[in-house]
């Protein structure tokens, strides 16, 4: 039966419209046969004045924006409502009231419309961002991606993994972060430094003007090749308490070298580890996801690591690293293509 339906459905093509609301972000994009017609996203800027994301005031701000964000993506796309074969959502991981947002439109949507539902780890939707084709190339090919079977860094606030993608379903994953992530350390020693949230993207702009040799931070070992970012978190930290018991206007003086010493500090982590899996594995294809990835320090390392040792290198678009719904929407269309469709009892999940 539903072979049947997918035929009929690809003589015209198959639209799906993702959800995403996993943190403070609400997105909605919708895909058609793998193309981008639209991603839409609302910030929460009422988060930097805590210095952090506010669950609660996440999810009331989901309430508010989904409607808007869901109709402005359908209206930009040019796509109605009942057009739509799928909607894929992120079920988790992420915050508990965050979620329940989406999943709850999305079902209620589906309901409305008679759409397939499609669950979609948020994860695995950060992998897969790599998949998403905005436009035909002058060749007509669909734009680049990485082949099967490729590493993937996944490297957020709150996770750092590596992972080996066999196909768009088979993920392992065969390190990861055994504390804190290295979105979370960039984020803390950012508060340290006095600098605002989200703190990676602005230690990032600060690295470049500082000198990345002028500090030595710890470079903690979890084993194997898993992470960990809690004990250069506590170097870092104390390394700045002492220098300001003898100079209160260090941090003034020397903000740019400290980021860029800490900016090298955890590239150099994560990248050693890649090294390391590389050739456990003899995979030389390897991608970057997550919202750490947007890291310029990050993308001009794995590029050049890749040139030197004769890897191949994927770096996802700039728009595509932070949380976004094309990322949803490409997974579950992926997803769709091989009938894993879910049914209305799927509950959202807030770990992995």
């Amino acid at each position: 039966m539903f072979a049947g339906l997918l035929k009929k459905m690809q003589t015209r093509g198959i639209t799906i419209l993702g959800i995403e609301t996993s943190c403070d972000d609400t997105s909605a994009a919708v895909i058609r046969n793998g193309f981008l017609l639209s991603n839409v996203l609302a910030n929460q800027d009422v988060h930097r004045r805590y210095g952090g994301v506010i669950p609660e005031l996440a999810s009331r701000a989901h309430q508010q924006h989904i409607i808007p964000v869901v109709h402005r993506a359908l209206d930009e796309a040019g796509v109605q409502p009942q057009s739509l074969d799928a909607i894929a959502f992120t079920r988790g991981p992420g915050l508990l009231g965050s979620l329940l947002v989406g999943n709850a439109f999305a079902k209620g949507l589906a309901l409305a419309t008679g759409a397939a539902l499609v669950e979609v780890n948020h994860l695995q939707g950060h992998v897969l961002s790599h998949f998403i084709n905005e436009q035909l190339t002058m060749n007509n090919e669909q734009c680049s991606a990485p082949r099967f079977p490729f590493l993937c860094l996944l490297v957020s606030g709150g996770h750092t993994q590596i992972i080996v993608v066999r196909s768009h379903f088979d993920f392992e994953v065969i390190g990861h972060t055994i504390d804190d992530a290295a979105g979370e350390a960039f984020d803390k020693c950012a508060k340290v430094l006095g600098l605002p949230y989200p703190g990676g993207p602005v230690i990032d702009r600060l690295a470049a003007q500082g000198d990345a040799a002028a500090f030595r931070f710890a470079k903690p070992r979890a084993g194997g090749l898993n992470y960990s970012f809690s004990g250069l978190k506590t170097s870092f930290l104390y390394f700045v308490r002492d220098q300001l018991a003898a100079n209160p206007r260090f941090i003034d003086e020397r903000r740019a070298d400290l980021c860029a010493a800490l900016q090298q500090t955890i590239i150099d982590i994560l990248l050693e580890n890649i090294v390391r899996a590389v050739a456990q594995t003899g995979i030389t294809e390897v991608a970057v996801a997550g919202g750490v990835s947007a890291n310029s320090g990050l993308r001009r390392r794995l590029v050049d690591e890749s040139a030197r040792r004769g890897w191949t290198a994927y770096l996802p678009a700039l728009r595509f690293t932070t949380d976004n719904a094309a990322m949803i929407a490409i997974a579950g269309y992926h997803k769709f293509l091989h009938g894993r469709t879910t049914t209305l009892d799927a509950a959202p999940f807030a770990s992995t």
